[in-house]
């Protein structure tokens, strides 16, 4: 694309700047429009989440706003932005944070106004300290100069842990506790309901509520919620001018791995892969051959070298029997071992899990260690047979959506690359590259920093010295 559409080019630095270059626009034909026209013309959008699961935004909306409108007068609604990001090889959320935060802020209160919601929130990791300096200017400056209403927007810290990321572990440290997911979506059971159910906590002893409250809450992504921005000042015909018909817009991707220039930019939904790989990270590393495989994230299966042609669409990664996830790109060349990667994947998996559903935990772990041995040279033909029954039970009861990124992930790089796994078994795989998870601390000017530390989290989420 010529012209950025979310990461603005330089960064805008303050409100003015923002309101001279269009900022503010959104809000205000919200406000013309009215709740249910703002709601109406995010559907007609097309607009998709951008957190992974590629929900139908307006119709996200719709379904908080006429929960809590159903419920009666007891019942509140509220917004989350979820800005926790802490999936491997993505930057896209503080990417759009530090070049823009007045759009996302707007993109929040034109939400809380559609949904009608009583508070908002944006969640982020308290180690992302540019972004909270940069949102904080942002709502501000924003609420002084009377650009977004009156709904009050507070930034929100929480660890930094896999599952706050996690929509309704998110919705657990905004309520002061861990991030442990819950049984319920938050459009169903969301902030500081009243009513006790698994996987929440009950009032405080001594406090009776006469009604019951489930208090709706929409939680969208930091992207999702920036774009909201843009469709609102632009028009829905706009939005779909863009992208593919199934999957409009544009999408912030992440490219990272082995290749010339690791980075975060702007493309049209729609585009081959290969050229996302080109544009957006500089195509392969100088030295590297040839692209052998590439992930999307760690929650969907692996796309082969011979398959880079892919659109990266909703609909054209679902097609490969993959998913576009949140657009962040690893990429691996012809002397990675497949083996290595997912025993990489696997263990952060593991480690990150919480717990709470046996089967993930104790799977994660068996099927890691297993790995483990696979990549080591260790392993029998018996140890593959463990982690496919592993991987068949890993989600019984689960509460979230790890222990099925587990088999999806695990299962299709052992099933894509069956020389790789009978190279280990046999002792001659390829050499191990000393692969670090890139779980991105920070990127500029082509370079990236992973969190080392990542190699020393246990699975109780302590870390060793």
């Amino acid at each position: 694309m010529q012209v950025p559409v979310l990461l603005a080019d330089p960064p805008v630095t303050d409100v003015t700047q923002y309101l001279e270059q269009g900022g503010g626009q959104g809000y205000s034909r919200a406000v013309a429009l009215g709740p249910g026209g703002t709601i109406q013309e995010v559907i007609l959008s097309g607009l998709r989440g951008r957190g992974g699961a590629g929900f139908s935004t307006g119709r996200k909306w719709q379904s908080v706003r006429q929960t809590a409108r159903s419920v009666g007068e007891t019942n509140r609604a509220f917004v989350v932005a979820n800005g926790a990001e802490g999936e491997p090889a993505t930057f896209k959320d503080r990417a759009l944070m530090r070049a823009n935060p007045f759009a996302v802020i707007e993109g929040v209160a034109i939400a809380a106004f559609a949904v009608g919601a009583e508070r908002a929130f944006v969640a982020i990791k308290e180690r992302f300290v540019p972004e909270t300096e940069r949102l904080a200017q942002a709502i501000e400056e924003l609420s002084t100069a009377g650009v977004v209403g009156d709904v009050p927007i507070q930034v929100v810290l929480g660890p930094d842990h896999y599952l706050y990321g996690e929509e309704t572990g998110l919705l657990q440290v905004i309520e002061g506790d861990s991030p442990l997911p819950r049984n319920l979506p938050p459009y169903l059971h969301g902030l500081f309901a009243s009513t006790p159910a698994e996987g929440w906590s009950a009032p405080p002893a001594g406090v009776v509520t006469e009604h019951t409250a489930s208090n709706p809450t929409l939680v969208n992504n930091i992207e999702t919620l920036s774009a909201v921005t843009q469709v609102l000042a632009r028009g829905p015909e706009w939005h779909r001018s863009l992208g593919t018909e199934r999957s409009p817009g544009v999408v912030v991707a992440t490219v990272v791995g082995d290749v010339a220039r690791p980075g975060v930019g702007e493309v049209e939904l729609g585009t081959p892969l290969y050229e996302v790989i080109e544009q957006v990270g500089g195509g392969l590393a100088p030295g590297s051959d040839s692209v052998k495989a590439v992930l999307s994230g760690v929650s969907n299966p692996v796309i082969t070298g011979d398959q880079l042609d892919v659109p990266c669409s909703y609909e054209g990664m679902e097609a490969i029997g993959t998913g576009l996830g949140a657009a962040g790109f690893m990429v691996f060349d012809e002397t990675t071992s497949m083996v290595e990667v997912a025993q990489l994947i696997s263990r952060f998996l593991y480690v990150e899990s919480c717990g709470q559903c046996p089967a993930c935990k104790l799977g994660t772990g068996a099927i890691t260690d297993h790995l483990d041995d696979l990549a080591a040279g260790r392993a029998e033909v018996d140890d593959l047979d463990v982690v496919a029954y592993r991987l068949s039970t890993v989600t019984d009861g689960n509460r979230c959506y790890l222990p099925v990124e587990e088999r999806r992930v695990i299962a299709s790089i052992l099933q894509a690359f069956p020389e790789d796994v009978a190279a280990a078994l046999s002792g001659e795989g390829l050499p191990a590259r000393g692969l670090v998870l890139p779980k991105i601390v920070d990127m500029a000017d082509g370079k990236v920093v992973y969190d080392e530390s990542q190699s020393r989290k246990q699975p109780d989420w302590t870390y060793r010295e």
